[in-house]
């Protein structure tokens, strides 16, 4: 396998392939069951944001290395509305969708690294690495 892959998130079938292809990236970088399941419930997390806020976008997922650590990194890029007040949605709790996601705040927990990048009316990419313990 290369060193990424990359799913286009169309419809909610995108999203369970986007989650199956990170669990099992994550299980050959040999992350434990623990690990696997924050990178799965990360990744679904993007996916869905991408599909509801978006419309459409991609999940890219690829083994990094770094400082002789290895990590799996998630990018996650649309070119929808982009998020106006990024603060407000990496407050806890925060939702514009009603539901009980643990949104972006909660990627950022699960995840080692976290970035995001948006702009009204460009789209967003976040960009999120886990380090294999």
């Amino acid at each position: 396998m290369n060193n990424h892959s990359c799913i286009k998130i169309l419809n909610e079938w995108d999203i369970v392939a986007a989650r199956q292809l990170g669990r099992n990236i994550a299980r050959e970088l040999n992350f434990g069951i623990v690990d696997q399941a924050r990178i799965t419930t990360a990744i679904s997390e993007l996916a869905r944001n991408i599909f509801i806020y978006a419309g459409q976008g991609e999940i890219r997922i690829e083994k990094v290395r770094q400082n002789g650590k290895q990590g799996l990194k998630v990018i996650a890029e649309d070119k929808g509305p982009g998020i106006a007040n990024i603060r407000k949605v990496m407050e806890d709790g925060y939702s514009t969708s009603g539901g009980l996601g643990a949104g972006l705040p909660g990627v950022r927990r699960l995840m080692d690294e976290f970035d995001i990048d948006s702009a009204p009316n460009k789209g967003t990419t976040v960009t999120a690495i886990k380090w294999v313990r």
